[in-house]
């Protein structure tokens, strides 16, 4: 089920009535509704994958139990284990198996021998494994650090797991924020309800107009590339960035906006990281959720940066080589890792890595200075010329996408494939960056104008642009189901 469809849109009322005005005074009730509604919600893309979360659910629901039981502390790393070797291990067939097998027939027929790929396997890759995997390691891995108590709750703890807002793209949230608020009464708030459906207008907008308009012309530079010139690949590129920012940003406002519903507040995943100043800064603000696991379960105890600077560096090659494969079996996310490892290291071994940690640009004034426009658009134009190996299929076609650039530095004007004005595109971004810019401060207000005719406004605005732009035969699909 997609947030932006139809079925999404009866079936939300009808789990909110049952939540808050039918099982209002049972808490038991009141999560076995969301559990429920978290299974049908996974289950109407494919029901037999439900096996896989349930199956994750049962393990590291026990593994918590067992690891808190246990003083010895070689043995409770014994049972963590379990927990880190299960889950990998669904992350590693469904989404890597074939990546493994293909890779190992190219290297041996890089040194000579033919060898035909008779292992590959037609596996379907589970939307939101890869979330929901971490999720629940990061449960057993709490337990294990003694930052967490586990729950004998099943019930309490199955809807944590798949608590449907955030459970196929995120936010990855922890135990300690969510479960505990599963396994405490919510009472219903007007002004948390009211936020909400702002977050979920939002996210929409973000969606239906800025990716999803976006994205057919992304479409077709990337898969045309070789017949057009630099002009129009670079456009392409940055208008991606522009493409997965919105939907990636906007499912996570969707998802953060739903929960509010049901009196629950998710962590916050971007924090308008197109406005960062340097590289450092876009991590700390760019899906929030992933960098902070993969420093609290990988860097840290890998280390972090208390030793010395080369081991300090090692770690951090290997956080975003590790987030690189994360994203994808395919060797252009190692590449694109590799490629942020590269242009971070700079910045850490600098000591800028933190200095924009409690600040945003234009701080405390209206507008940004000369030196602060400069920043973000070096940094735009670092992360967004990585997106050239996010975003190809091969790592044959980025290289030649890049070479495309470089050997045919020309300019042409661009037709829209599907024969629509560009300059309606050209305006709408610039008019989302320059909004983006003016809420800065606040990820999850977006509508904080004091004046009720202003939110009013913007509001039915919204409402008429995604009408406006809303078109059914463009695939709809949210880009990270694909992780």
């Amino acid at each position: 089920m997609l947030f932006n469809s139809l079925e999404f849109f009866i079936f939300l009322p009808i789990v909110f009535i049952l939540y808050w005005f039918v099982f209002k005074k049972h808490l038991k009730t009141q999560n076995i509704i969301l559990l429920i509604a978290s299974y049908v919600f996974y289950g109407m893309w494919d029901w037999r994958f439900l096996s896989l979360i349930l199956l994750s659910t049962i393990v590291d629901y026990f593994v918590g139990i067992k690891i808190d039981s246990i003083t010895d502390k070689p043995l409770r790393k014994r049972w963590l284990w379990v927990s880190v070797f299960f889950n990998i291990s669904l992350l590693g067939f469904f989404k890597y198996y074939n990546f493994f097998v293909d890779s190992w027939v190219d290297m041996v027929s890089f040194f000579g021998y033919e060898m035909q790929s008779t292992w590959t396997l037609k596996v379907i890759l589970p939307v939101g494994i890869s979330f929901y995997t971490f999720q629940t390691m990061s449960y057993s891995f709490d337990i294990y650090y003694k930052k967490l108590k586990p729950t004998k709750n099943f019930l309490s703890f199955a809807a944590f797991v798949s608590f449907f807002p955030q459970l196929v793209a995120g936010p990855i949230e922890r135990a300690s924020n969510l479960l505990s608020q599963i396994l405490n009464k919510r009472t219903f708030s007007y002004e948390q309800s009211v936020s909400g459906l702002k977050l979920v207008l939002w996210g929409l907008f973000k969606k239906i107009v800025i990716a999803d308009s976006l994205g057919p012309i992304v479409d077709d530079i990337f898969s045309n590339y070789t017949t057009y010139p630099a002009s129009t690949l670079i456009l392409g590129v940055t208008l991606f960035s522009f493409q997965v920012y919105g939907d990636f940003s906007g499912y996570s406002d969707i998802a953060i906006g739903t929960a509010k519903l049901f009196g629950i507040e998710l962590m916050s995943n971007f924090k308008f990281p197109h406005f960062s100043r340097n590289v450092a800064e876009y991590w700390q603000r760019w899906h929030v959720s992933l960098s902070t696991w993969f420093r609290h379960y990988i860097y840290i105890p890998l280390g972090g940066s208390r030793g010395s600077k080369l081991k300090s560096v090692r770690n951090i090659i290997i956080i975003f080589l590790v987030s690189g494969f994360w994203h994808g079996a395919n060797w252009t996310f190692i590449f694109w890792g590799a490629f942020h490892a590269l242009v971070f290291i700079p910045v850490f071994l600098m000591g800028r890595n933190t200095i924009y940690k409690d600040s945003v640009v234009g701080q405390n004034t209206l507008f940004p200075t000369l030196a602060e426009i400069g920043q973000v658009l070096l940094t735009f134009g670092i992360v967004t010329f990585s997106r050239i190996f996010f975003r190809s299929e091969s790592i044959t076609d980025a290289f030649g996408f890049i070479k495309q650039i470089l050997f045919n530095f020309s300019y042409e004007t661009y037709e829209h494939p599907m024969g629509y004005r560009m300059v309606d595109f050209y305006v709408l971004v610039v008019l989302f960056v320059f909004y983006e810019y003016l809420i800065r401060k606040d990820e999850r207000s977006p509508f904080k104008f004091k004046s009720k005719v202003i939110r009013f406004v913007l509001y039915a605005l919204i409402i008429f642009v995604m009408l406006l732009f809303y078109d059914d035969s463009v695939d709809r699909s949210f880009i990270y189901f694909q992780f």
